[in-house]
């Protein structure tokens, strides 16, 4: 029986890298810039703890959200590339806490139950089919906490043009937790899929700079 108790890092990579809006599906809110308003977490304890960490994983953007004026939003690639590198950050919750995180990235309703020690074995779950973050991926373990992430059970295409707000967002997170200049994060952003061939360098800087 698994211990809703036990810690494990939630790896984000998208607009939850900001922890301003990572904290909305803790302790519920509505983020800036978004339209849903996220019920939280039944446990709303705060994360233990977090860090600045990377994934060995393409970022790209798909899908249309509504949330993001119909957007594209991020995911990372299901296939692992020792040459990939997502900028993320990892949060330390509670087992339960993750599987509450899931419902509400995923939109679900009822209740929800993850396989924890399969999604290790496997190194990846699917939570829920169809769904756009139903994929639950084991990139392995920190401080003897294992790490897991959401992203879709597939490789989306095609890519999708992110709004304004969600990349700002994405910005001023890995500038949160990486300290990283605005010259590092736009040559992060420029060459990603959703990104490349939808913004000009000029658009890009001047939304990474506001």
């Amino acid at each position: 029986m698994t211990n809703l108790q036990d810690k494990v890092w939630y790896a984000c990579y998208g607009s939850n890298i900001l922890e301003e809006r990572f904290l909305c599906y803790i302790k519920g809110g509505q983020p800036k810039g978004a339209k849903t308003t996220y019920e939280g977490c039944r446990n709303k304890t705060l994360p233990a703890d977090n860090e600045d960490f990377y994934i060995s994983s393409e970022l790209y953007f798909a899908k249309e959200s509504n949330n993001w004026d119909n957007g594209g939003v991020a995911f990372v690639r299901t296939l692992f590339e020792p040459q990939a590198s997502t900028i993320g950050r990892i949060y330390l919750v509670t087992k339960g806490q993750l599987i509450d995180i899931a419902r509400q990235e995923t939109n679900t309703k009822t209740e929800l139950t993850i396989d924890f020690d399969k999604a290790i074995n496997d190194s990846s779950y699917i939570l829920k089919r169809p769904s756009w973050y139903g994929n639950l991926l084991y990139l392995g373990r920190q401080n003897e906490y294992p790490i897991f992430t959401l992203t879709n059970e597939n490789d989306l295409q095609p890519f999708t043009k992110p709004n304004k707000n969600y990349i700002k967002t994405i910005s001023k997170g890995i500038k949160e937790a990486h300290n990283f200049d605005d010259k590092t994060i736009f040559e992060y952003l420029k060459t990603k899929g959703g990104i490349k061939d939808n913004y000009t360098d000029q658009e890009l800087i001047e939304i990474i700079n506001e």
